[in-house]
């Protein structure tokens, strides 16, 4: 006899998503940052979250481009990761053939089943969709582990790298490096 499997999938967010985002969104950042921006420059508390809820929704419901996504892996109903996707903004990409996946992130306590790489699958099928036939997306240097699961997805480094300045004043940096894939 086999057990079902869990009721997971992936799907475009919609407006009631927001606060869900929000929160992982908050609660993701010190994991990704922490080391690199002070603990105090992250957002964080109930004040905060319900702040990012309403440009979340804002953002899902007034899409500055009709290529800019947001999807959202589930576990039944509950938001367990996010991705973004638009066209490429970079100066040496074609927004009309390059997207770029602005952000992944999947619940700590979620990682490894696989939402991460559903949410991923998704990312290209509406790139596609879109009709990008190029991926790229930033990645902090030091986040080996968001490097590996894209490598290991079949994207590369080319090459390119910048320094984000976090505040203005050039106090906390964040170097990047940047990754590809085709997606035809």
């Amino acid at each position: 006899m086999t057990t079902p499997g869990p009721d997971v999938s992936v799907r475009v967010a919609w407006a009631d998503d927001a606060p869900a985002i929000a929160d992982l969104q908050l609660r993701a950042w010190p994991e990704m940052y922490g080391g690199l921006v002070p603990a105090d420059a992250l957002p964080s508390g109930p004040e905060a979250t319900a702040q990012a809820a309403e440009l979340w929704h804002g953002a899902l419901t007034r899409p500055r481009d009709a290529r800019h996504r947001v999807l959202v892996a589930l576990e039944r109903n509950r938001v367990c990761g996010f991705a973004i996707t638009g066209p490429a903004a970079d100066p040496d990409c074609d927004p009309v053939a390059d997207g770029e996946l602005s952000e992944l992130t999947v619940d700590a306590a979620e990682r490894g089943k696989g939402h991460g790489s559903r949410l991923l699958q998704a990312v290209a099928d509406t790139m596609v969709a879109d009709r990008f036939t190029r991926a790229v997306t930033w990645a902090v240097a030091s986040d080996d582990r968001l490097r590996g699961f894209l490598v290991e997805a079949g994207w590369a480094a080319d090459g390119a790298h910048r320094e984000l300045d976090l505040d203005g004043e050039g106090s906390t940096l964040v170097k990047q490096v940047r990754l590809h894939t085709a997606l035809v």
